[in-house]
């Protein structure tokens, strides 16, 4: 598939067929025969094993840090226990110890990490731990590489070796990393020959390539490569030439020159190439085959020609998007927009704001409406809040307090009802006489804190694209589809409107794959492989298409979302320097 996304829409499309299939069959298949839940599970879990090997000290976990672009690895020379450390993503950074006898699994500190995992808090694996889980918000598992830190090969303590090498075999694919001090070991050439008995791919990374001369440098790519052939014969793994100290130096220091001299970039392109090229599409197309012979079972009668002409499309368009010679002229492929950063995907800044300052004056505002009459006497002149606003208060405030704040506005419009009664007018003009009893957002209290709130948040969103677009593309949070409407009339030319629509439909397309995800695992009962994004996904979604609730509304349809800026900002000015009654 030619990218990531393209892989992401391929499995969701294959979750509907496999949902419709398994609804066809609900009454059709055997009892007993699990095989279209067991597909979804499949789907769900979507766990990619790249298992990280090398003797001890070549810079394995140093690799892994400068990948993830995070120090959270504990690194150092002295060998680590027999504890193999599995990095998957998470929402937040998490540590989770698995034991190797009936104890539950634990969590912890993530610093505290190396007193479960090395050799000098945890001699000989005294804690009795099997792996240790650090779950990290990087972009790359979250699509969906675990990584396995294994302990060092040729280590002093012959269990690290023998768990490490037991551990081949639930391998996906292999990085093996050895240096420049002294590359290929027996040790890691065994590895070799295991995995390319298995067919698995194999990345050789020689590391520590700062320590060494340019010279130098091509005598050992020249060495390595010739050893490999030597082992391997046709079929060698590609070698990489890294410092995995450079590399994470240059993601934390956001030193794109200097990142590309370290080596990293180049090895994640083709780990990001490798996932979409290979394992990935063998991946779908075997959960297509075996989804079109679970229903090529179902008994006759049962209708499923357009399911399985379906899953015959989606295979096609799977092997079509595979042209090699074309993804490897691509450029480096890039996991998460540069644009966008993980905070991005929470709610709307600027209907945050609004709901700020909303709240705050009413909770002021509803206790002095319940003690001071003339406050009482004010709000009944507006005819008090619009509707909507209203049962806003009436969630803040308490029974008795509207029974006190209530009975001014009550018998100001029982005597606007009177004196229209009176009046003897036609129906047209009873309606037209009560009309203006209805308060609007030029007369609710509320509607208007809410229109000088959007318009301060508006002008500092603004003046932060004016002062550095860069900056602000990258730090901002999503935007709700009408403020971002706003955003865009307000700033005019201060920053490229095709880099923030871009932005905002790259954010828009995670919460879709999020929403994917999160209904594929809880309908193959996997709702606890869910990351908090993922649970979170349907909220969010909702969030940036209708903004936050009590935000965009106004009582006749006329809320924020449908003023001008130049509205909203004269709404705020009215507004300021009243003092504790609009």
């Amino acid at each position: 598939m030619r990218d990531l996304k393209a892989y992401e829409r391929a499995k969701f499309e294959l979750a509907e067929i496999v949902r419709a299939a398994a609804a066809l069959a609900k009454d059709a298949m055997p009892e007993g025969d699990d095989r279209l839940p067991e597909l979804l599970v499949r789907l769900a879990e979507d766990r990619f094993n790249l298992v990280v090997v090398g003797r001890f000290s070549r810079g394995k976990t140093s690799l892994m840090n400068a990948i993830l672009g995070s120090n959270r690895l504990p690194i150092g020379i002295v060998p680590l226990t027999s504890v193999i450390t599995i990095v998957t993503y998470g929402s937040k950074e998490r540590l989770l110890i698995h034991y190797d006898d009936r104890r539950l699994s634990s969590e912890v500190a993530v610093d505290a990490l190396p007193e479960y995992v090395t050799q000098r808090h945890n001699p000989g694996n005294v804690r009795r731990v099997s792996t240790a889980e650090v779950q990290l918000p990087a972009e790359i598992l979250r699509r969906g590489f675990h990584f396995i830190d294994t302990p060092g090969l040729g280590s002093p303590i012959l269990e690290s070796t023998r768990l490490t090498e037991g551990f081949l075999s639930q391998a996906d694919a292999f990085v093996l990393v050895t240096s420049y001090e002294s590359p290929l070991s027996e040790e890691e050439a065994r590895v070799l020959r295991v995995a390319s008995s298995s067919a698995r791919r194999t990345f050789v990374v020689l590391n520590k390539h700062d320590t060494v001369s340019a010279q130098e440098r091509d005598e050992a790519l020249h060495y390595v490569r010739e050893r490999l052939a030597d082992w391997l014969g046709d079929v060698t793994p590609s070698v990489f030439s890294v410092s995995a100290r450079d590399g994470l130096d240059a993601k934390l220091a956001r030193d794109a020159a200097r990142l590309a001299a370290s080596g990293i970039a180049d090895f994640e392109a083709e780990l990001a190439r490798f996932l979409l090229e290979d394992k990935r599409t063998e991946f779908l197309l075997r959960l297509c085959d075996r989804t079109r012979d679970a229903l090529r079972d179902l008994p006759a009668g049962v209708d499923t020609d357009g399911l399985i002409e379906r899953i015959r499309e989606l295979s096609e368009h799977i092997v079509e998007a595979q042209p090699r010679s074309a993804l490897r002229s691509e450029k480096a492929l890039s996991f998460l927009p540069e644009s966008v950063a993980p905070g991005s995907f929470g709610r709307c800044e600027i209907c945050e704001h609004i709901l700020q300052a909303s709240f705050a004056y009413l909770s002021r505002y509803q206790y002095d409406l319940s003690v001071h009459r003339d406050v009482q006497d004010q709000h009944a002149a507006r005819g008090g809040f619009c509707p909507p606003h209203t049962w806003r208060y009436a969630a803040l405030a308490a029974p008795r307090d509207v029974c006190t704040a209530y009975p001014a506005l009550l018998d100001r419009l029982a005597r606007e009802l009177r004196d229209c009664a009176l009046a003897d007018q036609s129906p047209v003009s009873a309606a037209s006489a009560i009309d203006p009893l209805e308060p609007n957002e030029e007369s609710c209290a509320l509607c208007r804190v809410s229109a000088k709130a959007e318009a301060e948040a508006m002008a500092a969103i603004a003046g932060s694209f004016r002062a550095d677009p860069e900056q602000a593309l990258s730090t901002r949070s999503a935007l709700c589809l009408p403020h971002l409407r706003l955003l865009i009339a307000t700033l005019g030319d201060a920053v490229p409107v095709g880099r923030l629509l871009e932005r905002e439909a790259s954010i828009l397309e995670r919460l879709s794959e999020d929403m994917q995800r999160y209904a594929t695992k809880v309908d193959a009962l996997r709702r606890s492989l869910a990351s908090d994004e993922e649970a979170e996904s349907a909220q969010r979604a909702l969030y940036v298409v209708a903004g936050l609730r009590h935000v965009h509304i106004g009582s006749r349809g006329t809320g924020p979302r449908h003023r001008s800026t130049q509205q909203t900002t004269g709404a705020g000015e009215r507004l300021h320097g009243e003092g504790r009654t609009p």
